[in-house]
């Protein structure tokens, strides 16, 4: 996976193809808030964060994407098996 601050802007919008989100982005991105995004990298949804120039975790909008699928999934599992 490429290094995102090879090719991008302060924000991480765009690099080599692939769009990035800090943890507020991607709250915005998925219509939740922050606390959900550190609670998936608690839970171990989002793995091996990246950092931009400011020192802050960025995640892929694919790791973002397939965290969300994740959870919904571990939702409806935890729904079926009550």
């Amino acid at each position: 996976m490429p290094r995102p601050d090879d090719h991008r802007d302060a924000d991480g919008r765009e690099a080599a193809g692939m769009l990035w989100f800090t943890v507020s982005q991607a709250a915005a991105f998925i219509g939740g808030s922050r606390q959900t995004i550190y609670g998936w990298e608690r839970r171990g949804l989002l793995k091996d964060p990246r950092t931009d120039e400011h020192g802050r975790r960025i995640y892929s909008q694919q790791q973002i994407a397939e965290a969300h699928k994740q959870a919904r999934d571990n939702a409806d599992a935890v729904r079926r098996a009550a």
